[in-house]
């Protein structure tokens, strides 16, 4: 009998995974490489002045700018998602969004100015969209029905390969970027991304999903291309406008932005329960449970990632950086939290085997708010230090991405994963794209929240307001976990 072609895919092994589990593994390790080198040194080079080459936009500016642009970057792999759904498949989704990402990166390797900054951005924005979604969508579809463990195990190996380019990203490109020239650093992370890619093209054969769940009919094809011309007429003359007015400025952009992500995941929940006809009843319960995971997430990321913003200022500014009479890079401390995640991501993935259904989801999510918060309680009082006048030690940031990293471990991977489990057939792709979407609208809130460090509020009273939100969510879930349980078909436990 022949084998069929998921079958294929899972015959060779990875660490008693499929063998595909390695391209992916590969090819995710070199495009976060490239993201967060590039992201480790953004926010230093958007708010250094022009005369060391960077943009000289204002701290508030550069740091909501980042949020706004963390929060495109996960907004666009629901679209991603849908484009591989429906138009070009996963496998060939990854491979363009890897060329335009790479293209992205070269761009802002170009000393040009703003423009070319922005250029690069926005091309980085649109291939994250369609590789990021899409590869998460890969790693699920190499297991199977009733590979639940297994795969949260796999989706944690996974995790580890994001976290050992992320470890070498600050390291290569933040030392380039501070210490010799910003554009080099950003052309090295275009070298990493090409180097994913090759990879990946020689490992493609390994995988499953090659062609879309549902091909656009001629109708679909239709309204898709008048969507689209209708859309960018509107951008045209909201730009133009905006322009001719003079409230075209970059503050103003960067709030009307960040309430996009909130109204795209109102909607996109609203179509699939009432809008859509491809979403059976049994799934429609499990999208239930899955709101509850998706905006506890929200606020995970709003606290989790003000590492790309108010920490990595906060590292450059009041840090003791100096090492054996040397000072190293500020970016250096943001290789810290992967250097952990790639330590202990074994350790949870073996857990989350012998737990089995033991620790079910929602406990998993509601450990991870609790761990984040306690995060911030910590960078209370090192900010209150910090107040004294003098460089704190680096060992505060250490001790803060510990406590993250567990929480991470808590919630990333196993949020990756239950998405995969709970998507509704038709919408596989999207659904990931859904869960990235909850990154988007914490990303691009946090963005703008980092207005009120140091000016609304002292850094110690921004710190603490974060890690009281983070552990009232914890708390809120806590008590739901019973219920949400029963909405996902989970068998009921203590956890």
């Amino acid at each position: 009998m022949a084998t069929s072609a998921t079958d294929a895919c899972r015959e060779r092994r990875f660490l008693g995974h499929p063998r595909g589990l390695a391209t992916l593994f590969l090819t995710e390790m070199w495009e976060r490489f490239s993201f967060y080198g590039m992201r480790s040194i953004l926010v230093l080079f958007l708010a250094a002045p022009a005369a060391q080459h960077g943009l000289g936009l204002a701290g508030g500016t550069a740091k909501a700018l980042v949020g706004v642009y963390s929060a495109m970057v996960y907004l666009v792999t629901l679209p991603g998602g849908w484009v591989a759904d429906r138009v070009l498949g996963p496998r060939a989704s990854v491979l363009y969004g890897g060329l335009i990402i790479m293209l992205g990166h070269l761009a802002m390797a170009v000393p040009g100015g703003a423009g070319f900054v922005y250029l690069g951005l926005t091309l980085i924005i649109a291939g994250t969209g369609l590789l990021k979604a899409n590869i998460a969508t890969l790693v699920g579809h190499l297991y199977g029905e009733g590979e639940d463990a297994r795969r949260d195990a796999g989706f944690s190996i996974f995790y580890m390969g994001i976290n050992v380019g992320a470890f070498l990203a600050p390291l290569v490109v933040g030392t380039l970027g501070q210490k010799v020239s910003w554009h080099l650093g950003f052309g090295i992370a275009a070298v990493g991304m090409a180097l994913g890619l090759v990879q990946y093209v020689l490992g493609r054969r390994h995988l499953p999903g090659g062609q879309p769940s549902r091909r656009l009919d001629d109708r679909e094809r239709r309204h898709l291309r008048t969507a689209v011309l209708a859309g960018s007429a509107a951008v045209v003359a909201v730009a133009v406008l905006g322009a001719a007015t003079g409230t075209l400025t970059l503050d103003n952009v960067t709030w009307a932005v960040a309430v996009v992500p909130l109204g795209v995941a109102a909607a996109y929940f609203a179509f699939m329960f009432f809008g859509s006809h491809e979403i059976t009843r049994e799934e429609r319960v499990r999208l239930r449970a899955y709101i509850w995971l998706f905006a506890a997430a929200s606020v995970f990321w709003l606290v989790y990632d003000q590492a790309a913003t108010e920490l990595s200022t906060f590292a450059q500014k009041k840090t003791d950086l100096s090492v054996a009479g040397w000072e190293m890079p500020s970016s250096w401390l943001q290789a810290v939290n992967p250097i952990m995640v790639i330590a202990l991501a074994p350790v949870f993935a073996a857990l989350w085997l012998r737990a089995g259904d033991r620790l079910s989801t929602p406990l998993k999510f509601t450990a991870a708010m609790i761990l984040v918060g306690v995060s911030y309680l910590i960078m209370m009082f090192a900010a209150a230090e910090a107040t004294r006048g003098a460089r704190i030690s680096a060992l505060w940031l250490v001790a803060t991405y510990l406590v993250q990293t567990t929480g991470e471990l808590c919630l990333s991977p196993v949020g990756l994963s239950v998405t995969t489990k709970l998507a509704p057939r038709a919408f596989a792709g999207q659904m990931i794209g859904l869960w990235y979407l909850a990154i988007a609208v914490g990303d691009a809130i946090g963005g703008q929240l980092t207005r009120l460090a140091g000016t609304v509020l002292s850094e110690p009273a921004y710190f603490l307001a974060l890690a009281i939100l983070a552990l009232v969510t914890g708390a809120a879930l806590a008590a739901a976990i019973r219920p949400l349980r029963a909405l996902m078909a989970e068998h009921p436990a203590r956890g």
